[in-house]
């Protein structure tokens, strides 16, 4: 674990509460051009007269070259510099803390530039290695919001509760980074995102579509929108919306117990969301998008581990064309629930296998690090944000 020296470090959705982000004194009256859309960075530089191409290249320095500076910006005339500087400014978040696990995992933690009590969140690279060695995937998981309203049991994040959205700037900003990363100790781009981090994506509806849209436009990381997988909790109705706006990424659901009683136990916001009110939302997503769904499965030592538990799985992954993430826990201090042991895995995974049920077993990643999510954020004694507990 080390810290990042300051040289090395240099959209609300419509469910979430309202919460402003806190901007320092030297940049309250300026914009933030990082809040802007493409489009909306169209229409800013057509408001001052500048040419269409200047909003591209404008777009190109933030997201794909990372430029924090207007003045760094060289291909833009030096009026239009002067004015950027006087008027707008560049928000983006710094890298503070870095944990690297024997494995390879590496977990970030970040500072946001509203510096508030709780004003921390992280990321991981994880990198999967050819038997010769050399980088094969490298996944980014990233955070969406600061802290969780939906207080699952298992989850470091969870016991934070919520206190603010992510804009999409934010979010871009953790991938632009450790891309960076990635080029510099393997060679060559990050291979994929999962939007998996600390927050619930979906509750963050329009800075994860519009961070997205970002992350795979060639003018800036241009990483294909069939390498990215945005996670939920089962929010039946953005899980509907995504269907009816075409969001051409992967849509994994946060599963973790088949059996709405157990679900209920783990997961507060199956009590509002059950089983069938899901099954509903995805079979209506695949109804429009014939688009594979992946079921991710955290599989807990004498909780939902179960033959009865696995028939139980296999039922919901008959709902619409589907796949299966086994995911071994990283065990997280406070937390009742424990990894399953390797038998009971072995008998849950026989049983889908006579299902014939696609599964695949994720192996924990970073447990010498503090790699459940939400671990390094998470402070004591800092105060709790608002909970569906």
């Amino acid at each position: 674990m080390r810290e990042l020296s300051s040289d090395k470090a240099s959209a609300q959705s419509e469910d979430a509460p309202s919460i402003t982000p806190t901007k320092s004194n030297d940049v309250t009256d300026k914009l933030d051009v990082k809040s802007l859309t493409k489009g909306e960075l169209l229409a800013y530089c057509a408001e001052h007269g500048w040419p269409r191409f200047r909003a591209d290249q404008l777009f190109q320095w933030l997201y794909q070259k990372g430029v924090h500076e207007f003045e760094d910006m060289t291909n833009l005339p030096k009026k239009m510099r002067e004015y950027l500087q006087e008027n707008a400014f560049i928000n983006r978040i710094t890298p503070s803390l870095e944990q690297q696990s024997k494995d390879g995992t590496i977990k970030f933690l970040f500072q946001l530039n509203d510096r508030q009590e709780n004003d921390k969140i992280e990321a991981v690279l994880i990198p999967d290695f050819y038997p010769d060695g050399a980088a094969n995937r490298l996944t980014v998981c990233v955070s969406s919001q600061v802290g969780c309203v939906f207080a699952c049991r298992f989850c470091a994040t969870g016991k934070m509760g919520f206190f603010r959205n992510l804009s999409h700037g934010e979010i871009v900003d953790q991938v632009q980074y450790i891309n960076e990363v990635a080029m510099e100790k393997y060679g060559k781009k990050i291979t994929n995102i999962v939007y998996m981090g600390m927050g619930e994506p979906l509750h963050n509806y329009t800075a994860i579509t519009q961070s997205a849209s970002i992350i795979s436009d060639p003018l800036s990381i241009e990483l294909s929108p069939k390498r990215i997988t945005v996670s939920t909790v089962g929010l039946t109705k953005q899980i509907k919306k995504l269907a009816d706006e075409e969001q051409p990424f992967n849509l994994a659901i946060s599963l973790h117990a088949a059996i709405d009683d157990k679900r209920d136990k783990i997961m507060p916001i199956n009590s509002s969301m059950n089983l069938v009110q899901l099954k509903q939302a995805v079979q209506y997503y695949y109804q429009a998008t014939e688009r594979t769904i992946t079921y991710e499965y955290l599989l807990f030592d004498e909780f939902n581990d179960s033959i009865e538990d696995a028939d139980a799985l296999a039922c919901i992954v008959g709902w619409a064309p589907s796949k299966v993430n086994i995911i071994m826990y990283n065990n997280v201090a406070g937390v009742a629930l424990h990894r399953a042991r390797e038998d009971r895995l072995d008998y849950f995974m026989n049983r889908l296998s006579k299902h014939k049920i696609q599964a695949t077993v994720r192996r924990s990643r970073g447990d010498d690090i503090d790699a459940g999510c939400g671990q390094l954020a998470i402070r004591e004694g800092t105060p709790r944000g608002k909970s569906i507990a």
